[in-house]
């Protein structure tokens, strides 16, 4: 009986239902006389045909109405405009034009005022401290004061000008309002002393951020308003780089010291 049962519970695990042993199975039980019968063959059962059913034509199709046209009204549109032309449109008109130009980096330059006799000299400090007694720069100066017949030894007016004036802060700092700045010092500076024959402005920041002009006016006279004559001249560095251009300050020098002389 144990084999039977271990049989049947292999049988079941592969899931088969009924088999039937080719030999004699030891300790098995003896089978059903049913289960050893030939199935009965199948007979087929015949189907009856179903009547065609009649189909009918359908009807025909009643002819639509023609529709009743009815009046169009025009409804007016206002134009389109891009989005884009638009926002454009509107920036323009809203954005004052000072907001729309791109503000300039502040310039970044030092300047001494001095006085020798009729003239005023407004000098480029290229390393931004005041000049020396013994600086080759300064004692370029004094030769050229004595050329022009000038005192050599020039007077300090007021404290050196220095651009730009904040490290930091909102306040506008660009070349506009350095020139604007500039210009005033040394009219106020002025006002304060006699009244001088002539202006020097040695230097490029000197020529641009007093005289409002550019490097085309070295050698050449300009007049300011406000200041009044004044004689641009190249810095006394760029004088100490390129000696050939003293050359051209001398003939220009010998034109320009009448203002002067006539004045004493």
């Amino acid at each position: 009986m144990i084999e039977e049962l271990r049989r049947r519970a292999y049988l079941s695990a592969m899931q088969v239902a009924s088999w039937l042993p080719r030999v004699e199975l030891p300790f098995a039980a003896p089978s059903r006389p049913e289960s050893l019968q030939p199935p009965e063959p199948e007979v087929p059962v015949a189907v009856e045909p179903r009547p065609a059913v009649p189909v009918s034509e359908p009807a025909p199709l009643a002819r639509p109405e023609p529709p009743v046209e009815r009046p169009k009204i025009e409804v007016p549109r206002p134009s389109v405009t891009p989005r884009s032309a638009k926002a454009d449109a509107r920036t323009e008109t809203e954005t004052p034009a000072a907001v729309r130009q791109v503000a300039a980096p502040p310039p970044r330059f030092a300047l001494q005022l001095l006085r020798a006799g009729d003239c005023a000299l407004l000098v480029e400090l290229p390393t931004g401290e005041p000049l020396q007694g013994r600086d080759p720069a300064y004692l370029l100066l004094k030769d050229l004061l004595r050329a022009a017949g000038l005192p050599d030894s020039p007077q300090l007016v007021g404290e050196p000008v220095r651009w730009p004036l904040l490290a930091r802060g909102s306040m506008d700092q660009g070349p506009q309002a350095a020139l604007d700045y500039v210009q005033s010092f040394i009219a106020a500076r002025l006002e304060e002393q006699q009244p001088c024959s002539c202006l020097w402005l040695v230097g490029l920041p000197a020529i641009r951020f007093a005289g409002d002009a550019n490097a085309e006016f070295y050698n050449r006279e300009l007049q300011i308003d406000g200041l009044g004559a004044a004689w641009a001249l190249p810095g006394l560095e760029l004088l100490m780089d390129e000696p050939a251009r003293k050359a051209e300050l001398w003939h220009a020098m010998r034109r320009v010291r009448q203002r002067w002389l006539a004045a004493s």
